[in-house]
């Protein structure tokens, strides 16, 4: 048996005041969650840039090869089982990055992924960024996978 007693009364609301207030809540919860997720990308950008600008210097400096990109993708996936992006294809893409970008110091700030922008990678509601990857503007062969 259902007892509203203990329940404060709520009055009833005008359908178009609700709907409008409804309507304006989700559009802000969109906008949000849309900068959150732009903001993690954003920081996410930098920390594969600074991944790759490491390992080309130590590439450089102490003459890694090939096989110690695989030994840092199986190590880094044992560190961090449920984050995504330390395949070996990833790390040759954060390398590739950080050839890529210009104005290299000014990467370790943020400041290179000002001319980065989300790119979904199929069709979804709009808002929805879950799956985007990062291309630069202009240019879709520079992909970073999530």
């Amino acid at each position: 048996m259902n007892d509203n007693r203990d329940q404060p009364a709520m009055e009833p609301l005008a359908p178009d005041s609700y709907g409008q207030f409804l309507a304006e809540l989700k559009s802000r919860i969109q906008a949000a969650q849309l900068r959150a997720s732009l903001a993690v990308n954003r920081e996410l950008v930098v920390l594969y840039w600074q991944i790759g600008r490491d390992i080309l210097d130590r590439q450089e400096r102490e003459k890694w090869g090939a096989k110690v990109i695989d030994r840092l993708a199986t190590d880094l996936k044992r560190s961090f089982p449920d984050m995504k992006g330390f395949s070996p294809r990833n790390l040759k893409y954060h390398a590739r990055l950080r050839g890529s970008v210009a104005g290299g110091a000014n990467c370790a700030s943020g400041a290179c992924t000002n001319h980065l922008v989300p790119q979904p990678r199929h069709p979804r509601k709009a808002g929805d960024v879950r799956g985007s990857h990062l291309v630069r503007k202009g240019d879709n062969s520079t992909r970073l996978e999530p």
